[in-house]
């Protein structure tokens, strides 16, 4: 089969079956925070750290953010449904009635939330629908709870 031959909805549905956790990548435009529900989040390198992104050329968030150099992600908690949603819309003020803080490069880091990985921008990359971003770790800490999990199109918890 060629990658030509490979339906949208088919690829959907057998990659929706890779569990992944769920995040909010933020950043600033000029003193404005913005951010983004993003589950395309990973570890990429120890030395030096790196991880990676991979917003959407569709987001209205990102663009605005890549001129201060720097974003967060924000690793959401099972108890943070709601925030993913928030965040997943376009438009308004995302974060009106949340607690943030900025963090060290100056991007907002979600409260309460799994953890957060604070990072200046190290490359943009093409991704196809997608941009590729790496970050070079520059903060990062580690909150509590359980993950809040994306599967198959809905949202779910970890259970051991």
């Amino acid at each position: 089969m060629s990658e030509s031959e490979i339906d949208r909805g088919v690829f959907r549905t057998v990659l929706g079956h890779f569990a992944s956790g769920v995040a909010v990548v933020a950043g600033r435009d000029g003193g404005t925070p913005l951010g983004f529900t993003c589950q395309s989040f990973f570890s990429l390198s120890l030395d030096p750290p790196l991880v990676a992104i991979a917003p959407s050329r569709a987001s209205t968030s990102w663009p605005r953010m890549v001129p201060s150099g720097s974003f967060t992600v924000s690793v959401l908690a099972e108890d943070q449904e709601a925030l993913a949603r928030v965040f997943a819309t376009s438009g308004g003020d995302k974060f009106a009635g949340i607690g943030w803080s900025a963090g060290r490069t100056g991007a907002p880091r979600i409260h309460d939330c799994l953890a957060w990985v604070d990072c200046h921008i190290e490359a943009i990359h093409e991704g196809g629908d997608h941009l590729v971003v790496v970050g070079r770790v520059v903060d990062l800490e580690v909150g509590g709870g359980v993950p809040l999990l994306f599967y198959r199109g809905g949202f779910g918890g970890f259970r051991s």
